[in-house]
């Protein structure tokens, strides 16, 4: 029986939390690199380590890409967690793929984007994780200078920070994601990850994370 979308979003939301992809500890928040204080820590490169949780996430990918954007000509991944996930979409739609880097090599041929890319291409930019939507822009822009037209971006997860919304409006880049805060939230609650008391505290982190957590 097909799922609807929010079905198969919190059917990802149940893996993320079952395999520790996503942790929640309001009580013992993490540090991020920006140093943010946070209540949730996401990897979801775990996924690749779990077959038939990678699969689901590679079909939603591709069901997600032809709903929203129709199929591209080309699948681009965004370094690092974007390259395995990418790779599978394409190879999963038989399209070619090529990578994003952060920045640009220091030696060799300087590349930015590595694989073949023509101008011209239309492009599905796939990441693994969007917070501010700072890194997944650059991509977007790094692709667009090759002449590219980018369709859209497609990710697994998505904290939903305006500040991200903002970056992907002001780039003009349309974002689709397979599961998000709310749904992740939603599902945690349903399956009893986290106490009334904690929600409250994950409600708050989501509209003031640069706040949250200070003494």
């Amino acid at each position: 029986m097909q799922m609807t979308s929010n079905e198969s979003a919190l059917k990802i939301a149940e893996y993320l939390l079952q395999i520790k992809a996503i942790k929640l500890q309001p009580n013992k928040p993490f540090t991020w690199a920006s140093g943010w204080k946070s209540p949730i820590y996401c990897d979801n490169r775990k996924t690749l380590s779990f077959p038939a949780i990678r699969t689901f996430i590679r079909q939603e990918f591709v069901d997600t890409i032809i709903r929203e954007f129709g199929k591209p000509d080309l699948i681009a991944g965004v370094a690092t967690g974007g390259i395995a996930q990418g790779a599978l979409v394409a190879h999963e739609m038989g399209l070619p793929f090529a990578y994003v880097r952060s920045e640009a090599k220091v030696h060799g041929l300087s590349n930015m984007i590595e694989g073949v890319v023509e101008s011209g291409q239309s492009v599905v930019v796939i990441e693994d994780l969007v917070s501010t939507g700072g890194s997944s822009i650059k991509a977007v822009e790094a692709l667009r200078k090759e002449g590219c037209k980018v369709s859209g971006m497609a990710a697994i997860f998505s904290y939903g920070f305006k500040i991200a919304a903002e970056n992907f409006k002001k780039a003009s880049c349309d974002l689709a994601t397979l599961c998000d805060y709310e749904t992740l939230i939603e599902q945690a609650v349903k399956s009893n990850y986290v106490s009334e008391k904690d929600l409250k505290s994950l409600k708050e982190w989501r509209e003031n994370p640069d706040k949250w957590g200070q003494k």
